[in-house]
């Protein structure tokens, strides 16, 4: 079994935490419906204009679970153009 992890540091558009609320909890939505990945935002809750969200993953082929958290990291990179990726870290438990 192996166990993938993947943490991004994100810059946001917004000044309010409604508003940091509503784009980290559509993501981690979207992204648990689309990867099948658990998610949850782990770190700089307080500051709206930043977000640090971690990504988790399992399965029985390691190629599988590496690819999963490298291709969420593209499909937020492509399809949330607002939402700058400042940091990036990809990590094997």
């Amino acid at each position: 079994m192996f166990i993938y992890c993947l943490e991004l540091h994100l810059a946001l558009p917004v000044r309010s935490l409604k508003g940091k609320r509503g784009i980290v909890k559509s993501l981690i939505s979207r992204a648990r419906q689309r990867f099948n990945v658990a998610g949850a935002e782990v770190d700089r809750q307080d500051n709206p204009e930043v977000a640090v969200i971690g990504f988790v993953t399992i399965s029985p082929d390691k190629t599988y679970a590496r690819n999963a958290v490298e291709r969420l990291e593209d499909w937020i990179y492509e399809n949330w153009p607002d939402v700058e990726i400042t940091g990036a870290n990809i990590s094997e438990l």
